[in-house]
């Protein structure tokens, strides 16, 4: 099961029982008018509300905390569904360990107690207040209507204060459960990545009768490449492409577009700025320690690194109807990532690079068909690379390989000879409503056409509640590795590199990329 199932955050959750015995009416509001920055601290109330209210969004609450200090409010809250992560606390929190999160499951759980019983009070206190109110109707005896104004006025104050700490209370409510991941399919393996296992091995590695050269050295003999200039004019992992490297590029991307939308995926090209929030939503961090993000200073903007983020917000706010769903994309889009903390040999090239072409297939669905559209991008990608007669295999991602927005998730890595080993060229994710809650993207189920509802009246159950949508996304096409496998796989001993078959007709039918000198 999901854990973030049901309805919407703060709306639909039920109240827990009383967590303290509440003051009486005259002692609560003397203790606020003397303690307004210090809500309830000689109260009953759980003594450390001060503390969940006023730390810092991101770190947990600590003994000693400055009175003044208060909680960023979020820019925007997920529909988190707190009563099923309290229910299944062992579940959230053996998930939270296996996937090495830093997510704070126990202070979560503490801040929602407290948000319980801090809202019930709030609620207990606005009947008070509507009750004084409707006694103040009619005629009244002057200092009966005296007392009534008196007491109307602390309650009022006593609850303004309520209120506003009940705001604080769930923000940093909000700012600590945004952090916590998404709940793993139960076949994802456990462990790091060298626990995922292989789903799937297709074709046999090239088999050369010379000394094999890796993409640089090939593209510099080709005239394909140039990462001296591009570093001079971008910095570091930038590049120009030249000469047929050009027509390989736009070549991989029009045939991923042409394959996808054969399939029935609706081409799109996508903003490639966004708003900081949408990033958030999708799952990224992008104002994080060693963010792959690049954040646009002075603006809540940033440049994506991957299409799945416009293409998750082409729907954000909006109720969906049953019937468009599955709603398939297939987006081309330019990627900008920092690669911070990347090193290694594989950073060599164009393995990982700053900027980069990208074709990203995405699919918005009704929840109990996520798990049959997973398998259906992964076929479509192992069909792609299959047809290039690359040798790859497809793994079932163990949980520490995980981002937090996956339930699951395939990579596909080919056979590089340059590298002599696998190297990543795509994955396939099943974010589930992870990203949806956040996103804020429902859809409304459609009218049962049954026997037995259609006896129940005219209406049926068109006023059937909305249910969060799921959201897939897969890579098509990553263009710099495809290139990286292309030349590497099918170089010959010439120096010249055989374009396969199946990219000829999208290169206007170049079947070999020669040297240009001998």
């Amino acid at each position: 099961m999901m854990m973030i199932s049901s309805g919407t955050a703060f709306q639909t959750l039920r109240l827990a029982p009383s967590l303290f015995k509440p003051p009486t009416l005259q002692t609560l509001t003397r203790t606020l008018a003397r303690h307004r920055h210090g809500l309830l601290r000689g109260s009953p109330l759980l003594p450390s509300l001060l503390r969940a209210v006023s730390s810092p969004a991101l770190q947990p609450s600590s003994p000693a905390v400055e009175e003044d200090k208060v909680v960023a409010k979020p820019q925007w809250k997920a529909a988190i569904d707190f009563k099923w992560i309290r229910e299944n606390k062992d579940v959230v929190a053996a998930n939270i360990r296996n996937r090495n999160s830093s997510a704070d499951l126990e202070l979560v759980l503490e801040l929602y107690e407290k948000y319980l019983a801090l809202q019930k009070e709030v609620e207990r206190l606005r009947a008070e207040r509507n009750s004084v109110a409707n006694k103040m109707k009619g005629k009244l005896e002057p200092s009966v209507r005296q007392a009534l104004v008196e007491e109307g006025k602390n309650l009022k104050e006593g609850l303004v204060a309520l209120e506003d700490d009940l705001v604080q209370l769930t923000d940093r409510l909000q700012q600590e459960a945004q952090s916590i991941p998404n709940i793993s399919h139960p076949d994802v393996p456990i462990g790091g990545e060298e626990s995922s296992v292989v789903k799937k091995m297709v074709g046999s590695r090239p088999e050369f009768s010379f000394t094999t050269r890796d993409h640089l050295q090939i593209g510099k003999d080709l005239d394909l490449f140039d990462f001296d200039a591009a570093s001079e004019v971008s910095g570091s992992k930038f590049y120009y492409l030249k000469n047929e490297a050009v027509l390989l590029e736009m070549g991989l991307v029009n045939w991923a577009l042409s394959e996808a939308t054969k399939r029935g995926f609706t081409p799109l090209t996508t903003p490639e700025i966004v708003r900081s929030s949408v990033v958030e939503k999708c799952g990224f961090q992008p104002r994080g320690q060693n963010t792959q993000v690049y954040s646009i200073e002075d603006t809540d903007q940033c440049l994506i690194g991957t299409a799945e983020i416009p293409v998750g917000g082409i729907h954000m706010d909006s109720i969906l109807p049953d019937s468009a769903l599955p709603l398939k994309y297939v987006a081309f889009s330019h990627c900008f990532r920092t690669e911070a903390g990347a090193a290694g040999t594989a950073t060599r090239g164009l393995y990982r690079v700053h900027q980069f072409s990208k074709v990203e297939m995405f699919i918005f669905c009704r929840p109990e068909n996520s798990n049959m559209y997973h398998e259906e991008l992964i076929q479509i990608e192992e069909d792609l690379f299959t047809s290039l007669g690359l040798h790859f295999k497809t793994l079932d991602m163990a949980t520490g390989d995980l981002g937090a927005p996956a339930y699951r998730k395939f990579d596909v890595e080919a056979w590089m000879p340059g590298l002599g080993r696998f190297g990543e060229i795509s994955s396939a994710s099943n974010c589930t409503d992870y990203q949806s809650r956040r996103l804020g993207i429902r859809f409304r189920p459609s009218l049962d056409t049954s026997p037995t509802n259609l006896n129940k009246g005219k209406g049926g159950n068109s006023s059937a509640p909305t249910q969060f949508v799921h959201t897939l996304n897969a890579t098509a096409c990553a263009v710099p590795r495809m290139i990286v496998c292309l030349l590497e796989n099918f170089q010959q001993e010439d120096g010249s590199v055989v374009i396969p078959e199946t990219l000829r007709p999208f290169m206007g039918g170049l079947q070999v990329i020669s040297p240009k000198f001998k």
